[in-house]
């Protein structure tokens, strides 16, 4: 809007300068939001007095109170009987009725338990051809002599792999963590050499990888998303897929369709949950069953919304209204508060309603009409309410955000990939260990004993 000049504004009427006035509050208004947004990293807008409180919110989550610690095998155990001083009660003298509760402290030793395991391997030369040979034992490795004579366990190993790539530290910190609560000394080239060798070729982290990969293209219905990443400095992505169960990465210098074929298969027909990502737009994926993610198509609302007046906001509304009004019936039907034959009644009365409201018109506004078609075609290909004919189907994607969500947050405090051979180990490691955490398995622990190869029918057999 050009700045009217004083003689300009003293020659208009009222209504034209309320017009003025309503444009220039809306212009305030709009750069007030973008200053709220850039204020701070990670800044959702909120003045001071908006923040929430620290702890738990009323309402927010579940309450639950700290259990009485599981008693595992090994844990040293000692009780200890605080008596009551008197019998009598110190205010007014009178008899006590005597009761018992528990409190406990879980403590580890201040110096901890090392195991040290010492081998005196046998060694004999041949006095005719000069050739050596060793004594052999499982624990050993065929190369464990001399210079690499003396080496740290699994299960260090393992805790030091789980530190860097469950929990997000990066491997020198992983290493000095080791160090300080296990009393071993461990170097970040240690962790850094035992991973590459496991972790492509023959190794055995390899093969179990690329289990898990068969497992997902087995898999009845996949939840995926992907995040930016570095490899040596250049920009590619981080891509996740996802069930109850499974968490598998891989990453890729580009996400095309090709990209996410290699993962699923070319013979993938079950149930793909999505965002609104073109990826998964290809012709080759018109004829599989995907669940567009509720979540985004509000979100595109809610922003069409925002800067819409009057009846413009009309068609936005409604289709919120629709999507939620979905979303409730299916996490209602999931928690056993309606019956299934409610919930495929309930399900054909919104699918009704949403065919109505994205039915073929024209809108004056572009981008309610952007919209309309949009996810018009979606629903057209039986991808927004798929929730409602297969309720094992999540309505929203949020299961591969919360999965990629401990990847975003190594990225930020990592230079991510050096080159291609640190990109198959994150592939890897990440995998097994989202995917230990995933089944109810104790990481550490349990990639120890993934090292020790304790496989079974499958690589994550419950033992």
């Amino acid at each position: 809007m050009r700045k009217p000049s004083r003689e300009e504004l003293e020659k208009l009427d009222k209504d034209q300068l309320i017009e003025i006035v309503l444009e220039l509050f809306d212009r305030i208004g709009a750069l007030e939001k973008k200053a709220a947004r850039s204020a701070t990293p990670f800044s959702k807008g909120k003045g001071k007095q908006e923040k929430k409180k620290p702890g738990r919110q009323k309402g927010r989550g579940k309450f639950t109170r700290r259990m009485e610690p599981e008693t595992l095998p090994g844990d040293q155990v000692e009780t200890i009987t605080v008596e009551l001083e008197t019998n009598a009660c110190p205010d007014c003298g009178g008899t006590l009725k005597r009761g018992t509760e528990v409190a406990t402290i879980i403590d580890t030793p201040e110096r901890p338990v090392r195991i040290i395991k010492r081998f005196e391997v046998q060694r004999g030369k041949c006095l005719d051809c000069g050739k050596s040979i060793r004594a052999k034992h499982p624990e050993l490795a065929a190369d464990q002599y001399g210079a690499t004579a003396h080496r740290v366990g699994i299960n260090v190993i393992a805790r030091g792999l789980a530190l860097h790539y469950y929990s997000g530290a990066t491997l020198r910190k992983s290493a000095e963590a080791i160090g300080m609560l296990g009393g071993i000394p461990l170097t970040q080239s240690a962790l850094s050499q035992f991973t590459r060798k496991h972790c492509t070729g023959e190794g055995i982290l390899a093969g179990i990888y690329q289990g898990l990969r068969r497992e997902i293209a087995n898999s009845p219905v996949v939840n995926t998303d992907d995040t930016g990443w570095r490899t040596g400095g250049r920009a590619s992505y981080l891509m996740g897929f996802f069930t109850p169960q499974l968490a598998v990465f891989q990453v890729r210098k580009r996400h095309r369709s090709e990209e996410v074929r290699e993962m699923l298969g070319k013979d993938f027909d079950a149930i793909l949950g999505t965002d609104r990502g073109t990826s998964y737009e290809a012709k080759e994926f018109d004829g599989l069953r995907q669940q567009k993610c509720l979540s985004h198509l509000c979100k595109n609302a809610s922003n069409v919304e925002e800067i819409k007046k009057g009846r413009a906001k009309d068609f936005t509304r409604e289709l919120k209204r629709i999507l939620r009004e979905a979303i409730k019936i299916w996490r209602d039907y999931k928690e056993g508060t309606i019956a299934e034959k409610e919930f495929r009644r309930l399900g054909k009365k919104i699918d009704e309603e949403l065919t109505w409201h994205l039915r073929d018109r024209s809108f004056k506004d572009p981008d309610n009409q952007r919209l309309l078609d949009g996810i018009g075609k979606q629903h057209d290909k039986g991808r927004v309410l798929l929730f409602l004919e297969e309720p094992e189907v999540e309505p929203t994607n949020n299961r591969a955000e919360r999965g990629l969500r401990p990847a975003v947050i190594a990225r930020k405090v990592s230079q991510c990939s050096k080159n291609e051979t640190g990109e198959r180990q994150f592939e890897a490691l990440k995998s097994i260990t989202a995917t230990l955490k995933l089944r109810g398995q104790d990481v550490a622990q349990g990639l120890a004993d993934l090292l020790r190869g304790a496989l079974m029918t499958s690589p994550f057999s419950s033992r």
